[in-house]
C-alpha cells in the first residue's frame, strides 16, 4: 500500500473507525445485558441496526432523511418568499386558460 496516498489512508482510517465503533458497541451492549438493562435479543438487534447504518444499508433511514431534506428545502423556499414548482405550474395553467378565453372572445367579436 502506498502510504503517500491520502485516499487510501482515509479509507483505512474509516474502516478502522468503523471496526472500533462496532467493537465498542458490542462491548457496551454486553455490559448492558450483564447488568440487566438490556435484553440479549435487543442487544443483537441494536448492534445489527447500527452496523447496517454504518454500512449504508438502511433505505428507510435514507428515505426519511430525503423527506426531511425536502421539507427543509420547502420551508426555506417559503421563507424566502419564492414560489414552489407546484405554485408555478398552477399559475401556468391559469394563464393558459385565460389566454384561451381571450382568444375565444376575440374570435366571437
Amino acid at each position: 500500500m502506498d502510504t503517500g496516498n491520502p485516499l487510501q489512508q482515509l479509507l483505512l482510517r474509516g474502516l478502522g473507525t468503523t471496526t472500533l465503533v462496532a467493537d465498542r458497541l458490542r462491548y457496551v451492549t454486553q455490559e448492558w445485558v450483564s447488568s440487566g438493562r438490556l435484553d440479549s435479543t435487543h442487544a443483537s438487534a441494536l448492534v445489527e441496526d447500527v452496523l447496517k447504518a454504518l454500512r449504508g444499508e438502511t433505505p428507510e433511514l435514507e428515505q426519511q432523511m430525503g423527506r426531511n431534506l425536502e421539507r427543509n428545502r420547502d420551508n426555506i423556499i417559503q421563507d424566502l418568499g419564492l414560489a414552489s414548482q407546484r405554485e408555478l405550474d398552477e399559475l401556468r395553467g391559469r394563464i393558459d386558460r385565460l389566454e384561451q378565453q381571450l382568444r375565444q372572445k376575440e374570435r366571437e367579436e
